[in-house]
């Protein structure tokens, strides 16, 4: 093979990760920058070249590359463009993969970064022999990449799949960065899991480790390892983002009958502190046609590699 190496980029709200993938899936090199500090996407896209050339002059060139393949949020598969992401620092359409096209003058294509995540989920993950599963990443926000009889659910503009603003809290619901009120992702992705600690402090006395740290610092990581303490309001706001997220999964579960829903990103990492409320309350809410039937699991790919995989994915077929 003269083209024997492809690119993989996850972007997300915070950073973005690449790296260069061989045929059988290794990821040979890999590095990373920094997402949000650029305001401007034309000094990002610079930074990303700056970083990114070493790695591929290490693999013997650009002449060695295929493409690059990109998972990006409100990535457009159709169009090539990041269109209105709410997590990042650039808004309205921006023509991305044309963009990669210019600056290192190799194909590029684009998907939504959970869609990225599944398709490297299915290839070497967790859902490997599943042709029906639902993908959903805890990061910045809650995406999602649902694969319905082993393809990607894309829907006839590209945009399909965003489970992350369904609305779970109709009445008085947190403003989400969407712009709409009460989506799953302003409750559940490790920015929610701050906020919900945030509410609960602030118009509670009750006793918590949490109250050492200034609360508008607070993370999803000081709430994780005060819930591993004991800290009975750490373990509260588990019980409560899981039960919006199982409750959520009983409503996804209905309209595509998948065999799985796999958790990816940064929450998941709470294991049981945030499986064993989602079980309950999807089991609790599901129709009686699935209960019993739906696993939901953790990622088996290193945090980043999923999306890398995934999106690398897209450029063999070039």
């Amino acid at each position: 093979m003269d083209k024997p190496y492809v690119v993989g980029m996850d972007m997300g709200g915070t950073n973005t990760v690449f790296g260069i993938v061989d045929a059988r899936g290794n990821v040979v090199a890999k590095s990373a920058v920094k997402t949000a500090v650029h305001s401007d996407v034309h000094l990002y896209v610079e930074d990303l070249y700056n970083e990114l050339m070493p790695l591929i002059d290490s693999v013997g060139g650009i002449s060695k590359i295929r493409g690059i393949g990109v998972g990006a949020p409100n990535g457009n598969y159709y169009t090539g463009n990041i269109e209105y992401a709410p997590n990042l620092p650039w808004k309205g359409v921006i023509p991305f993969a044309k963009m990669l096209e210019e600056k290192f003058e190799i194909p590029a294509a684009l998907t939504n970064d959970a869609n990225a995540a599944a398709y490297g989920e299915m290839t070497y993950g967790a859902a490997r022999g599943m042709k029906n599963f639902i993908m959903i990443t805890l990061g910045t926000g809650v995406g999602s990449g649902i694969i319905i009889d082993g393809k990607v659910v894309y829907g006839h503009d590209g945009f399909a799949g965003e489970l992350g603003h369904t609305n779970v809290v109709r009445e008085n619901g947190r403003q989400c960065g969407c712009g709409r009120k009460g989506c799953l992702e302003a409750y559940a992705s490790a920015t929610g899991v701050s906020r919900t600690a945030r509410e609960i402090l602030t118009s509670t006395n009750k006793d918590s480790l949490l109250r050492t740290i200034p609360v508008d610092s607070i993370t999803s990581k000081d709430v994780y390892d005060a819930a591993v303490e004991g800290d009975e309001v750490a373990q509260e706001i588990f019980n409560f983002t899981g039960k919006l997220l199982g409750e959520a999964f009983a409503d996804f579960v209905a309209f595509s009958a998948p065999e799985a829903i796999i958790l990816f990103g940064g929450l998941s990492k709470a294991g049981d502190l945030i499986l064993k409320p989602v079980m309950e309350n999807m089991e609790k809410n599901i129709l009686n046609l699935w209960k019993g039937k739906v696993r939901v699991m953790f990622s088996e790919l290193k945090e980043a590699d999923a999306a890398i995989l995934g999106a690398s994915a897209l450029v063999w077929e070039f």
